[in-house]
């Protein structure tokens, strides 16, 4: 990239944040052409740069608003009914280029439902395989603001890997929790697994994704929701992040979810999940730290463990298991945040319910999920 274009590029945003579209546009055409690109119409340019250069702002949580990890009572779910499957990406592949990566909007359908998701294009990508991390925001988030505050955007440009960020609707969801606490959305083939499953199968469908290389996490009803993703599609996902939520079928319904929340319970969920890495803080007085235990247990089972306690460069003491296998390989990571609440560990003051003294769990998720591709086809 040439001094010229970075100029042009540098320019073109401070027109764009300054209202003068019409400069910035052809801001855009100018240090494009340099590089051989194709002159676009001027309206499909400026939408392109708007979207990707200023990012929406993220919201901060609702006012009176619950916890991300479950709904208040009375919460219903009722999803608009479409007749065909299909993904609607909101721009083309392969993206053309962009110095920071893409992140676009597009939605999904299935037989029941539709969600709304964003994706994070890296900007190293030109058709080749790369992984895909999907992560699951908690209660009154949503895409845009669980990106800013677990700073996956940032790692994955670094690291070349996608990123889908489903978004739970309002009109399931008051509260845009995920419904890890309702035994119809906790099988395979149905409720918001088969869509979440049914999204990430389309997004791979529209990219070159790694089959092997497909990786669930989430924070707190997203987290419970990722869990129950790995244990029902262990075939699509290779390997699982739980941060501050539950093990799989730790509740059927709203009041057993309140005694999980508070107390623990352990997985229902058959078979072993996939290798999975647990963030939780011990003074989390939402989801209660001994659900990251038992949803490590889930992945680990009786594995033997070694335990380190050490403090993070950002302040806060952690400890660390690290669960191995009889074949020596690690299964399973749980890192107990000391002083740490209900929040992202490591995460950014741009996004909600975020702890920057903590480990950086988005760091420590992505190291995790690449030593676990699945095993090769047969």
């Amino acid at each position: 990239m040439n001094a010229s274009f970075q100029r042009l590029m540098a320019e073109a945003t401070r027109l764009t944040q300054s209202g003068d579209l019409q400069a910035a546009t052809a801001a855009i055409q100018a240090a494009l052409g340099q590089h051989g690109e194709p002159a676009n119409d001027p309206g499909e340019v400026f939408d392109v740069q708007a979207r990707e250069i200023q990012p929406l702002p993220a919201l901060p949580p609702l006012a009176g608003a619950h916890s991300p990890g479950v709904a208040p009572a009375g919460d219903t779910v009722a999803e608009p009914v479409a007749p065909i499957p299909s993904t609607q990406p909101s721009e083309p592949s392969p993206p053309a280029l962009q110095p920071e990566g893409r992140f676009i909007t597009g939605r999904h359908t299935d037989a029941a439902a539709t969600r709304d998701y964003k994706l994070f294009i890296p900007p190293g990508y030109r058709g080749q395989p790369l992984p895909l991390v999907v992560m699951l925001h908690g209660c009154t988030q949503h895409p845009d603001d669980f990106a800013a505050g677990t700073g996956m955007n940032r790692l994955a440009m670094a690291q070349e890997c996608f990123v889908l960020y489903p978004a739970q609707s309002q009109k399931a969801n008051p509260q845009r929790c995920w419904s890890w606490f309702k035994h119809s959305h906790q099988r395979r083939g149905r409720g918001e697994p088969a869509l979440l499953a049914g999204m990430t199968r389309a997004v791979m469908a529209q990219y070159a994704i790694d089959p092997r290389r497909v990786y669930v996490a989430g924070l707190s009803a997203g987290g419970a929701m990722a869990a129950i993703l790995g244990q029902t599609y262990p075939e699509l996902f290779a390997a699982v992040g739980v941060h501050s939520g539950l093990p799989a079928g730790a509740a059927q319904d709203l009041p057993s979810a309140l005694a999980a929340m508070k107390s623990g319970a352990a997985s229902t969920a058959a078979g072993r999940a996939p290798p999975t890495i647990v963030f939780h803080g011990d003074q989390d007085h939402t989801v209660h730290s001994i659900n990251g235990e038992q949803a490590v247990a889930a992945s680990a089972g009786a594995a033997a463990f070694e335990r380190e306690r050490a403090r993070s460069r950002n302040g806060r003491h952690y400890t660390r298991r690290v669960y191995r296998g009889a074949d020596g390989q690690v299964v399973a990571e749980h890192w107990l945040v000391h002083g740490a609440g209900h929040a992202w560990s490591g995460g950014h003051a741009g996004g909600s319910y975020t702890d920057a003294g903590g480990p950086d769990a988005s760091a420590e998720m992505l190291r995790f999920f690449q030593q676990h591709p699945l095993p090769p086809a047969a």
